[in-house]
C-alpha cells in the first residue's frame, strides 16, 4: 500500500465533505473511515487525489479490489460507480424511509450489491439514525 500524505488525506476528506463517497454515511456517525483508491494500486491506480475517495470501512471493504459488479436488473457486468467521474445523485437515490439506496442505472444497482450497501445491519443503522434526525445527508 503506497504512502499518503496527510495533505492529500485532508484534501480528500474535506472535498466528500465527511461522507462516505460511495454509500454517503457521515463520518460523525461511523467515526472511522478509510481513503480507497478508486482504481486498485493493483490495477494500476495511482495514489493521487483523481483516484481517491473518502469510504466507510464497510464500502472499503466490500469494494475490495473490484472495478466491476453485476447489474441485477439485466445480469450484465458494468462498471461501479467512480466518485470522480460521476455524481451520486445520477446514478442513487434514497428509499422513501431513507434507510435503503437504491440504484436507479446499471452502474448505481451494481454498486449497491458488490457494496452490499443494503445488508440487513444498515439498513436497521439507517433506520436509527433517520429517527435520530441524522441520516440521509443534507448535502448530496
Amino acid at each position: 500500500m503506497a504512502y499518503i500524505s496527510n495533505a492529500l488525506r485532508q484534501l480528500v476528506a474535506a472535498r466528500a465533505q465527511g461522507l462516505c463517497e460511495y454509500c454517503q454515511t457521515a463520518q460523525t456517525i461511523v467515526i472511522e473511515m478509510e481513503l480507497d483508491h478508486i482504481v486498485p494500486e493493483a490495477a494500476g491506480g495511482a495514489t493521487e487525489a483523481d483516484n481517491l475517495c473518502l469510504a466507510c470501512i464497510s464500502c472499503n471493504t466490500f469494494k475490495s479490489a473490484y472495478q466491476t459488479g453485476i447489474d441485477p436488473q439485466t445480469d450484465e457486468e458494468v462498471r461501479l460507480f467512480n466518485p470522480r467521474q460521476q455524481q451520486w445523485d445520477e446514478h442513487f437515490r434514497w428509499s422513501e424511509n431513507g434507510s435503503q439506496i437504491i440504484g436507479t442505472i446499471a452502474t448505481g444497482r451494481a454498486t449497491v450489491a458488490r457494496l452490499q450497501m443494503n445488508r440487513s445491519l444498515a439498513v436497521q443503522a439507517r433506520q436509527r439514525w433517520v429517527q435520530a434526525g441524522w441520516h440521509p445527508p443534507k448535502t448530496i
